[in-house]
């Protein structure tokens, strides 16, 4: 009977291991999958519906190897692909700096830093797809990536709609007798067009190029060594001339007692009245006698 239970528990404990194998098995096939999949571009970047119009963004924050050299390889491709460049702002992060003296004439700056890139890009939204697999294989580590289909279906019909009311607000004014009321009328009514001409001109921009704004820096740190002149020892040699300062002290002395002089005679009344109070003060004054 013994032997029969032992038996039992060690097929179920058999079971319970192959069952906790196939969960890790299953557990890591999903995360290698999910891994390739985040890999892919959204389906949002090149979607198409029937009866519907997106305007199609696109945000990357990402890493790359050297900063230079991938801004110049997707500009390259971007204008391959029909699309052009709105901005590019590259530069160099200082992370830390530090001045060394190597000797009395020289110094070493040390100076580390990180390469960094922020572009805005309008790239042909048929190729939005094509071009974030690009930029995508230029990456070491993704950030970030965000991509946004907006529709604006509704937005062009509203818009087709404000024209067909427009053209016929402008026939109905038309109709109206000449006056100061019809100029008005009509003047506000054109300048309505062509606010909405203008909307619909940006909203036909959007739906044509997709913008994609772009962050790429280095995973690393970059460092400069840059040779200086020793301001230090320059500033020492001259910071201190004893028989310069002495000389000048003299001068500098002259010059006082010139201003003072000049002072006492600029307020010769008041000196002059002291005087004559001094010595009234001491005309009056009581002699004692021995």
């Amino acid at each position: 009977m013994k032997t029969k239970i032992l038996s039992i528990s060690l097929m179920a404990l058999l079971l319970i291991g192959c069952k906790k194998g196939e969960y890790a098995e299953s557990a890591y096939a999903t995360a290698d999958s999910a891994a390739v999949v985040s890999d892919e571009v959204s389906v949002a970047a090149t979607q198409t519906v029937e009866g519907k119009q997106f305007v199609k963004t696109a945000e990357v924050d990402m890493e790359v190897k050297d900063v230079y050299g991938a801004t110049i390889s997707i500009e390259k491709h971007l204008i391959s692909l029909g699309g052009f460049v709105t901005q590019s702002r590259m530069e160099a992060q200082t992370l830390s700096e530090n001045t060394y003296n190597i000797s009395d004439e020289s110094s070493m700056l040390i100076r580390k830093f990180q390469n960094q890139n922020r572009m805005q890009v309008r790239v042909p939204t048929e190729k939005l797809g094509e071009f974030l697999d690009f930029i995508n294989d230029k990456k070491v580590f993704l950030n970030s990536r965000i991509i946004s289909a907006e529709d604006v279906t509704a937005n062009i019909k509203l818009s087709k709609m404000e024209a067909e009311r427009q053209a016929k607000t402008s026939t109905n004014i038309s109709q109206l007798k000449t006056g100061k009321d019809k100029v008005k009328l009509d003047d506000d009514n054109m300048s309505q067009a062509n606010s909405q001409k203008y909307s619909d001109e940006i909203l036909a921009d959007q739906l044509k190029y997709s913008t994609v704004d772009i962050y790429i820096k280095e995973p690393s740190t970059s460092v400069a060594k840059i040779p200086i002149v020793n301001t230090k020892n320059i500033d020492n040699e001259y910071k201190y001339n004893f028989f310069f300062d002495v000389k000048n002290a003299f001068v500098e002395g002259f010059y006082l007692i010139q201003q003072i002089f000049v002072f006492l005679i600029s307020i010769w009344p008041i000196v002059l009245l002291g005087g004559l109070i001094f010595y009234f003060w001491r005309r009056r004054k009581p002699t004692i006698k021995p």
